[in-house]
């Protein structure tokens, strides 16, 4: 999950081209919030890390992909309109976003993460 997130937040600054149309018009400084975003998703992975940071990182990876949501939806609704043959493609990531966000819930929970634990001898 970690290299996951600083990976993606890494091709924030690699390739912002591709998050340019995705932009919800509606929102000012595109390519600021490319940016920032893309930190987050680096800054966020790599406190998923250490255990001691781990619970509050989760917490601030759901934060994360709600905020980015509206860009998902924005990339499908693109998609439609320009007749993208990958537009199938936008239509699952929607509800994959959904299944993120409950595999970082779990980590936000003590008693779910250490359920998930090896048994401890």
């Amino acid at each position: 999950m970690s290299a996951f997130y600083v990976l993606a937040g890494a091709n924030h600054f690699i390739n912002p081209a591709f998050y340019e149309p995705i932009m919800p018009p509606y929102l000012p400084y595109h390519l600021a919030l490319i940016y920032i975003s893309g930190a987050l998703e680096i800054v966020v992975g790599i406190l998923l890390i250490p255990e001691f940071s781990r619970r509050v990182a989760a917490w601030m990876l759901i934060v994360l992909l709600i905020l980015i949501f509206p860009a998902n939806v924005q990339m499908t609704y693109n998609y439609y309109i320009e007749s993208n043959p990958d537009l199938w493609i936008s239509i699952v990531r929607l509800p994959i976003q959904l299944v993120l966000i409950c595999w970082a819930w779990i980590y936000t929970n003590s008693r779910l993460r250490d359920s998930n634990s090896p048994p401890s001898e």
